[in-house]
């Protein structure tokens, strides 16, 4: 990745999620990342990013809708739409991000939904 612009990056997650590329998504993250969601515990660091992604994560698939992303400065925010399955069961939710970029690398993510575990 060569492109330092918080929009892209963010964009470009939101993509890498989707298509299970689980790898060149955490390439997208500092190595000491920190990634917090309402009601669960912090997930720090690049492994536990990616055990997170391949194994834990409680959505099964589904697709983002980005909306709007809002920057300023390093800090992007994002509101979209998620539809998928969750538990064999099919899942929509609106969704709110915010994502600090520090030197091109997305350092802490904070993801805010109306459900209890994403």
């Amino acid at each position: 990745m060569s492109d330092t612009d918080p929009e892209a990056i963010v964009r470009e997650y939101y993509d890498l999620v989707d298509a299970d590329r689980y790898d060149d998504l955490v390439a997208l993250f500092a190595d000491d990342v920190r990634y917090e969601r309402p009601g669960q515990p912090p997930i720090t660091g690049r492994d536990e990013l990616r055990t997170f992604y391949a194994d834990e994560r409680p959505l099964e698939e589904g697709s983002h809708e980005v909306h709007d992303v809002v920057v300023d400065g390093s800090t992007a925010a994002v509101r979209g739409h998620f539809s998928g399955r969750q538990g064999g069961d099919s899942v929509a939710f609106d969704f709110a991000d915010f994502h600090e970029l520090e030197h091109g690398h997305i350092a802490r993510r904070y993801t805010f939904t109306d459900r209890d575990e994403v």
